[in-house]
């Protein structure tokens, strides 16, 4: 009788057996991989992340305490979703809530706004003998590329460096959406044939210069080079273009660099971009913290709202993974400056599409937004959740260029699994 053991596949005999098989059939090797690990297929293709920067307060937009001294000056309205409140500042959000989820259990460790940010962007605290790789870059070294455009793009501010998955993993910048980057085009009075002469100089003075530079650094100043010149030679460039937007739907997303930003990161996912990031800072409100808030609710309450509707109505929302984090929260007490200052022990994160069920809340914090009362969600929970959606294996371990074996996320953490069941 032959045992049962004779029918079980290791990873390693899976790749050597069958990852040829696969590509043939038009499957990505590390796309199939990826499915092995996580054992269930992915939901979602791409990702929106709203990164606000500053620490956003908890309480004056997912999380309101209604009747509490430290609710502040708004109100909580209801919602589309059954038992929801959120502040005053979305009214338009308001009526899209049966889309998304929140969590309001978001423990963090660090209250400074470096190490915090670090940490949410990588799941790691900051070590100075390495560099962990960003969300986006491991979304994009796990993802396959699709289309010309960059796989991982940020829109009006920095994102987190790839670190050891080096320069195909990078974040390209766009800092204001909606105007075409000068860089991509050749400068003006060269033309074509001029500009290719060159591009043909550089790449012999770059080979001359092979000798003097580490292997590593040629491979990544070739690699920025080239996917510069293919990106400038692409039909797909045209989908930073929002001039030749319906001005209707401009001004619904609002006519602001954030509301722009939304709906240019609406078309690239649309293209095939796999992470678009759009930064907004300002989040800081160690003094007024109300009037700045109302005017971030002002801004944002649209063009998050219309996205989502947009995303709901063409279908692509279930692809489609937005996300609204910061660092942290804010103190519940309202300092002497009329501001609310550092808070990492709890903070809500909005999420929506790829997978996730709409009109739910998943933990609280307690009566006044101190403490974490029920359901704590660890920081890294955050990035197993979003590799969860799009069916990457948040447990493998890479190997950094010196040899080091790293997780892709930190170990320990778990998907946050009452956004998908």
């Amino acid at each position: 009788m032959s045992s049962c053991n004779d029918y079980k596949v290791s990873r390693r005999r899976f790749i050597t057996q069958f990852a040829g098989s696969a590509a043939l059939l038009g499957m990505p090797v590390n796309r199939l991989l990826a499915s092995i690990g996580s054992l269930h297929a992915p939901k979602a293709e791409a990702v929106i992340l709203f990164w606000n920067g500053g620490g956003m307060s908890h309480i004056d937009s997912w999380d309101p305490k209604p009747g509490r001294p430290c609710a502040g000056e708004f109100s909580a309205i209801k919602t589309s979703a059954d038992g929801i409140q959120i502040s005053e500042i979305f009214p338009q959000m308001a009526r899209q809530m049966h889309h998304c989820s929140v969590i309001r259990s978001i423990a963090g460790t660090n209250g400074d706004h470096g190490r915090a940010t670090y940490e949410l962007q990588t799941s790691y605290p900051q070590n100075p003998a390495l560099v962990h790789p960003g969300l986006g870059s491991f979304v994009v070294n796990e993802s396959q590329r699709a289309g010309d455009l960059p796989a991982y793009i940020s829109i009006g501010g920095m994102a987190p460096r790839a670190g050891y998955l080096g320069q195909r993993c990078e974040a390209y910048y766009i800092g204001l959406p909606g105007e075409r980057d000068p860089y991509l085009a050749f400068p003006e009075g060269i033309n074509h044939v001029q500009g290719q002469r060159r591009l043909d100089v550089l790449a012999r003075m770059n080979q001359r210069s092979a000798e003097k530079l580490a292997a590593r650094d040629l491979r990544e100043a070739d690699v920025a080079l080239k996917d510069a010149v293919s990106l400038m030679k692409s039909p797909a460039l045209s989908s930073f273009d929002l001039s030749k937007e319906d001005p209707k739907t401009v001004e619904r997303y609002g006519l602001t660099e954030f509301g722009r930003g939304a709906l240019l990161a609406r078309k690239l996912i649309e293209t095939g971009v796999r992470f678009v990031q759009v930064n907004r800072g300002g989040f800081d409100n160690h003094m007024d913290v109300f009037p700045s808030m109302r005017n971030h609710g002002s801004v944002m309450d649209p063009a998050l709202a219309s996205l989502i509707e947009d995303l709901a109505a063409s279908g692509r929302l279930e692809k489609t993974l937005v996300i609204m984090l910061s660092e942290f929260g804010r103190t519940p007490t309202i300092n002497k400056d009329a501001g609310r200052d550092h808070h990492a022990r709890v903070f809500s994160c909005l999420m929506a599409g790829g997978g996730v069920k709409g009109g739910r809340v998943i933990g609280s914090s307690d009566k006044d937004g101190m403490e974490p009362a029920d359901r704590p969600v660890q920081v890294a929970d955050l990035h197993a959740s979003v590799c969860h959606a799009l069916g990457i294996d948040f447990t493998r371990e890479l190997t950094t260029p010196l040899g080091r074996p790293m997780k892709l996320v930190k170990e320990g953490a778990k998907p946050v699994n009452e956004l998908f069941t």
